[in-house]
């Protein structure tokens, strides 16, 4: 394996284009072309392709410090604009492809942004609603070579930019080699958005400097648990790459290592995607670990039998993470770590069986080459993390912000602490302010918002530390906590305070809940809006004979992604679906003190939508919005 000092303080062309002179004949990306076949490209081919890309670009007129747009789903060509537009020396700003028209509008209209990358025909119908309204846009490329382009020169497709890159640099030999020699590490590399749950969403900036500096904060936390990842390793992507989590964890430390990044599909098709690609890690959020749990658990449980043998070898294997674990909670789940170290002749019998029927089958659905995945973006549940503990499957938790490049704190995998986002990384100081808000300073922090200085100033102390809006405790060890964000936590009108993080995260392994929204602000108790897992439901009770309208129930998607995203009320008021929620609630009640416990709650006819604003890319609710949509049903919850 080479050593990787080309990650120190450089810029992000600087890394890419030495990883190419490095590993070039490497597989660098992995996607599929159909239902059944993949292709791939070497580090050599995409290398190639940025070059072309960039001299595209820069045929076009681009120059340092040009903002440039990509609004897309994850996919190879994701990857070869942001290089492109990085080695023009331009600045990358991120546009989810879920936003409406007048939020991409905005992001094109605040950055200036002078070029912008879109993937196909839906991405384009949506720039030609309000192209005179983005003034500043000169060029837009389309991903979708097959996609028809409107009579106008401002747009183009990705072969015909290359093309143009490939006449541009033959007669300019050195330009490509010229414009990336010629960015500083402080230079700006790209603004991404914040989502904007209050107000528009402001541009955060970051420098190649804090991007190499994630970096090398993450490398240094892998190697000290004993894991570096490197070429032979494969990583699944399915997180938007317009966040910074999979864009910098994901994409970058792939680049860096000269690893394999394989794309799935969708991330609903991804326990699918397991099987084809057979990644050794990946990066996901708590939302797809519950999912993952999910469809491992319904997969187990299709027979009574199976359903018993399942919870059997549960029950056993969380009975051997709790014999592992030290006095404090910590858990020695290293890659040289025997898990049967130390148990009883009792113990470690069962677990065998436990491990050989059920757990080693578990592996397998992850692809049977599985090594570690990172969790991040959310609290990832104590319960959940153990259950995956158990099943021999490690998920390293950590914590970050769009603001800090993401991970400034991580679990160690030789010392994890199930529901903490572990102690501060290299690179990073943290302390707690007086009110539990966790302050962090360091080399991963951003520049401040784009355009917004009040904004900026407001972010800081005067000493310079940010503020996260994350109330957090520190435990043993160093290892922080987080309780929830600052203005998620609840005030009921007795003035407890009740955070929505702990109630909500009590539903992680729930049987017969998708979704849940806690509320209970300036309310004499809590209440959900909770939206049951109907897929389940109506199985369940089908084999029990009971029916429900099929013209009110919708599915949206096919196969593997095919989802209902609604029902009508003769199923949301059954008696037999309100005692399967009620259970639910019964159980992670149990778990809660008086005053934290769901009093009462409206079964929702369907999902929260990221289409309505209700999630976020990464499934996280938007709490002022899912309260606003069900406000009719929240004010009757409260009624005498």
């Amino acid at each position: 394996m080479f050593k990787r000092d080309h990650m120190r303080i450089c810029t992000v062309p600087q890394m890419f284009n030495e990883t190419v002179v490095r590993y070039g004949e490497r597989r660098c990306q992995w996607f599929k072309t159909g239902p059944t076949e993949t292709s791939s490209l070497t580090y050599d081919e995409v290398g190639r392709i940025v070059k072309d890309l960039t001299g595209g670009l820069l045929s076009l007129g681009m120059a340092k410090q040009d903002r440039a747009a990509i609004m897309s789903y994850n996919c190879p060509e994701w990857l070869w604009a942001d290089m492109s537009i990085l080695c023009a020396g331009a600045v990358t700003v991120t546009i989810y492809p879920s936003l409406s028209a007048n939020e991409m509008k905005y992001i094109i209209n605040n950055s200036d942004a002078k070029f912008f990358y879109v993937r196909d025909e839906e991405g384009l119908d949506k720039v030609l609603s309000c192209i005179d309204e983005m003034p500043t846009l000169e060029k837009v490329i389309v991903f979708d070579n097959n996609c028809p382009l409107p009579d106008d020169s401002r747009f183009i497709n990705i072969n015909a930019l290359k093309e143009l890159g490939r006449r541009y640099l033959h007669q300019n030999q050195y330009a490509y080699e010229k414009a990336w020699h010629n960015i500083e590490v402080w230079d700006l590399a790209t603004i991404i958005y914040t989502s904007g749950t209050t107000g528009n969403p402001k541009g955060a900036m970051h420098t190649h400097q804090t991007f190499m500096s994630a970096c090398q904060a993450d490398n240094n936390n892998f190697a000290n648990a004993g894991y570096m990842i490197d070429e032979q390793d494969v990583n699944l992507s399915f997180l938007p790459l317009s966040h910074s989590y999979e864009r910098q964890c994901g994409q970058m430390i792939s680049l860096n290592a000269g690893c394999t990044i394989a794309y799935a599909e969708k991330p609903q098709t991804v326990v699918a995607d397991f099987q084809t690609f057979r990644p050794t890690w990946f990066c996901s959020v708590p939302r797809i670990f519950e999912r993952i749990y999910m469809a491992i658990r319904d997969a187990a449980s299709g027979t009574p039998e199976g359903k018993a043998a399942f919870e059997k070898a549960l029950d056993i294997g969380l009975r051997v993470v709790d014999t592992r674990a030290d006095e404090h909670g910590f858990v020695d789940m290293g890659f040289d770590v025997d898990m049967t170290a130390g148990l009883s002749e009792e113990l470690l019998a069962e677990y065998k069986w436990a491990d050989e029927a059920i757990f080693s089958k578990v592996r397998q659905i992850l692809g049977g080459n599985f090594r570690v995945s990172f969790s991040a973006s959310a609290g990832l549940p104590a319960d959940l993390c153990k259950v995956f503990m158990a099943m021999g499957i490690r998920i390293c938790e950590g914590y970050g912000l769009t603001e800090t490049m993401n991970a400034v704190n991580f679990n160690d995998l030789r010392a994890v602490l199930p529901g903490s986002i572990g102690p501060t990384l290299y690179l990073s100081e943290e302390r707690l302010a007086e009110d539990g808000e966790l302050l962090v300073r360091g080399e991963t922090v951003f520049m401040g918002y784009f355009k917004d200085p009040e904004a900026t100033a407001e972010a800081f102390t005067e000493d310079g530390f940010f503020k996260t809006g994350d109330i957090a405790v520190l435990e043993a060890n160093n290892y922080y906590r987080i309780i929830d964000r600052k203005k998620s936590i609840m005030v009921l009108d007795t003035g407890k305070n009740v955070p929505r993080a702990k109630v909500e995260n009590k539903f992680s392994t729930a049987r017969y809940i998708e979704q849940i929204c806690v509320v209970g602000d300036d309310a004499k108790f809590v209440t959900a809006v909770v939206v049951p897992k109907y897929e389940y439901l109506i199985q369940v009770l089908a084999s029990e004979g009971i029916t429900f309208d099929n013209e009110k129930i919708v599915f949206v998607g096919e196969g593997v992604e095919r989802v209902c995203v609604s029902v009508g009320e003769d199923f949301t008021n059954h008696p037999e679906v309100r005692k399967l929620i009620d259970e639910d609630i019964a159980n992670a009640n149990q778990e809660l003190e008086g005053f934290e416990q769901i009093k009462k709650y409206h079964i929702s006819k369907r999902r929260f939508l990221e289409t309505l604003d209700e999630v976020t890319p990464t499934l996280k609710n938007k709490y002022r919005i899912i309260i606003k949509n069900f406000q009719e049903e929240i004010a009757a919850l409260y009624k005498e």
